[in-house]
């Protein structure tokens, strides 16, 4: 089934959409990253069990919590600990940065649909693909981070008493994945209806043509 240029805006407006929703709770919830502390194997652990946004970490079974500073006296710091605050800080720019740009991408698109403009559907395609590029580079920049942060750990602490701490990614960053993954579909749709006005002008110059010449028939 052929698509026209109407559903593929229709495709594109609620793919930007959904994005847009999965990116703001993936910002504002604290599951992207879960430390799972088996209590009950070693109940000496001076860890417990915790998940952590971008914002705060939860810890223990009371949900209490702690703000995460990112403007906190730096000198007593080792080199490894400022590089990874500053990871930390790049991604708290990037993240917000992409929710706001899919805001003012969703006006752009809503224009470009209603005038059936072609290169301006080319121009918010692109926009789009931008837009998810700054999201997968935030969400790879995270992974990234805590994996060094888990390295850093590891160098710090005795092996042996990290065996009952499991750690992994939250749901809270798969929801950020998944939003990348409708951004970059939300430019390829644009890109798509932008195809679909082009090729509108030949078929309409074929149909005025064909009256004409069964007139001169």
């Amino acid at each position: 089934m052929k698509m026209n240029f109407g559903s593929a805006v229709v495709a594109a407006g609620l793919c930007g959409l959904m994005s847009f929703i999965l990116l703001a709770v993936s910002i504002a919830t604290e599951y992207w990253y879960i430390i799972d502390v088996d209590e009950g194997k070693n109940s000496s652990l001076e860890y417990s069990s915790s998940h952590s946004g971008l914002w705060r970490i939860y810890e223990g079974p009371n949900g209490s919590y702690h703000d995460i500073s990112f403007y906190t006296d730096t000198s007593q710091h080792t080199e490894q600990e400022k590089h990874l605050l500053d990871l930390h800080r790049v991604i708290v720019v990037l993240l917000p940065l992409s929710l706001v740009l899919l805001v003012f991408g969703g006006i752009f698109a809503l224009v470009a649909s209603l005038t059936q403009s072609c290169s301006l559907l080319i121009c918010i395609s692109v926009y789009f693909l931008i837009c998810s590029l700054l999201t997968v580079c935030a969400v790879s920049l995270y992974i990234s981070y805590s994996q060094q942060a888990l390295e850093e750990l590891r160098l710090t602490v005795d092996v042996d008493s990290l065996t009952h701490v499991h750690m992994s990614y939250g749901w809270s960053l798969a929801m950020a994945c998944v939003s990348f993954s409708l951004e970059l579909l939300t430019g390829l749709l644009l890109l798509l209806a932008a195809h679909l006005v082009q090729r509108e002008p030949a078929r309409d110059r074929l149909s005025q043509s064909e009256p004409q010449s069964l007139r001169l028939q």
